[in-house]
């Protein structure tokens, strides 16, 4: 064997090992063609082959390359800071017919597809918006990511079935903010190994996925702020979702995250210490819903449980809430509209706070007995709305003495503690109140046409 055969035979191994994995498209119909469009004077180099890599030519903005059914076009670029630079400069690929992408987008960075970094933030947001002939995603190898990388990237793509791997471990802000909303036809998401988060990560990841029915595991335990916000809402067919394991929340960390979805159980909920509307509206519109999950938090935050199973329909049954210290809004609007929900928790707080319980349990149409209520010194507004609607409710318990003062709040309008707490409520009951307390009738007050009953 000669050495000059050796060296060709270690060149061609060579070559075959570092074979470019250029991003492809492939038409799987007829008519189908491709281009791409920039806008705010990004102009990114990205170049196509119809000929298996021989020759290449630039994509020109706006113009579009047709690809007859069953061809490929290799594309591959040259930007080392990205192909959209920042948040208003971006880039996207056109699309009709059909097409299927394979190979990786890196392609589009290093010419060859090899580099596993995002070169800088906002590189691929929006890419493919819109592009209701994509069939199939890319490869995104990359385990670096950067600020608003993928954001939006497949957002809008109908025809989208599958999303592609995400292999990152450790996420950027904002990374896959609403990479796949409104892909109606995606029936699976990737798994998302991450367990370094970051702001608004996931945030709108997967929002209006209606044929999305299973979510991926969720194994961070410290998460960050909004990290999880409204990451499946609208997804009206998921029924499956993933264990929280989390124990370190943020602030509005799981906001809306499976709002509007066709759970029928909640995940539990182990931590102990709350973030500012950390839970807000997190099974809100859920109307299949009919088992809450324990809630064993002591410490509360700002808004921290506010309107978290509003307008669950079907909810019978309310978790016990501990806390005996609570915080401003912290209950607000918690289980408005459950209109199935027969019997309130229990609520041991003698300390109240701006808001706490307003509209907590508004129209709440089945509830007839309120929990007692034994504070004994009212704050702002922390009655206000709280049993409004509530048209079978017919007996109450309270401990305070003294209704409080009356609040501005804009152009002479004002509110109190107690605003219309009782409004619509059964139209004979039993109000059970300290015997020094006024006894002052109207929907702010004492029901009319309820008995008192000083305790």
């Amino acid at each position: 064997m000669t050495k000059k055969f050796l060296i060709l035979l270690f060149l061609c191994v060579t070559s075959a090992l570092h074979a470019a994995n250029y991003l492809t498209f492939t038409a799987e119909a007829d008519n189908s063609s491709f281009g791409i469009h920039s806008e705010w004077g990004n102009n990114p180099d990205v170049q196509y082959s119809l000929d298996g890599g021989k020759t290449w030519t630039k994509l020109i903005n706006d113009s579009l390359i047709p690809l007859p059914k069953k061809k490929k076009a290799l594309l591959r670029g040259y930007n080392p800071q990205g192909i959209s630079r920042d948040y208003g400069e971006v880039t996207r690929f056109v699309m009709t017919g059909r097409i299927a992408a394979s190979g990786s987008i890196m392609s589009l960075i290093d010419g060859n597809g090899e580099s596993l970094v995002i070169p800088g933030k906002y590189c691929f947001r929006s890419l493919f918006k819109g592009c209701t002939s994509l069939t199939e995603a890319p490869q995104l190898p990359a385990k670096t990511l950067a600020r608003g990388c993928y954001a939006g990237m497949f957002s809008g793509c109908a025809s989208l079935t599958k999303a592609p791997k995400l292999p990152a471990k450790a996420l950027a802000r904002d990374c896959y903010g609403g990479m796949f909303m409104g892909c109606e036809r995606l029936t699976e998401a990737p798994d998302l190994p991450a367990t370094t988060l970051e702001e608004v990560c996931y945030e709108e990841m997967f929002s209006g996925c209606t044929s999305l029915t299973k979510a991926p595991k969720l194994p961070a335990k410290t998460l960050t702020k909004g990290c999880y916000e409204f990451m499946f809402f609208g997804c009206s067919n998921l029924t499956q979702i993933p264990e929280l394991p989390a124990t370190q929340l943020a602030d509005s960390c799981y906001f809306e995250m499976f709002a509007s979805t066709n759970i029928t159980q909640a995940p539990k909920l182990p931590a102990t210490t709350l973030a500012r509307g950390c839970y807000a509206e997190m099974f809100g519109w859920c109307t299949n819903l009919t088992q809450a999950t324990q809630l064993p938090a002591t410490t509360l935050a700002e808004g921290c449980y506010a309107a978290m199973f509003g307008m669950c329909t079907n909810l019978t049954q309310a978790p016990e809430l501990p806390a005996t210290k609570l915080a401003n809004w912290c209950y607000h609007k918690m289980f408005f509209g459950c209109t199935y929900l027969t019997q309130a928790p229990q609520l041991p707080a003698t300390t109240l706070a701006e808001g706490c319980y307003e509209d907590m349990f508004r129209e709440c149409t089945n509830i007839t007995q309120a929990p007692e209520l034994p504070a004994t010194t009212l704050a702002k507004e922390c009655y206000t709305g709280m049993f409004n609607g509530c048209s079978k409710l017919s007996e109450i318990k309270v401990g305070f003495t003294d209704w409080g003062k009356e609040y501005e709040i804009y152009n002479g309008e004002t509110t109190s503690n107690t605003l219309n707490w009782l409004s619509d409520v059964a139209p004979n009951g039993k109000f059970i109140c300290p015997k020094g307390l006024p006894k002052e009738v109207g929907e702010s007050r004492i029901p009319k046409g309820w008995k008192t009953v000083d305790n």
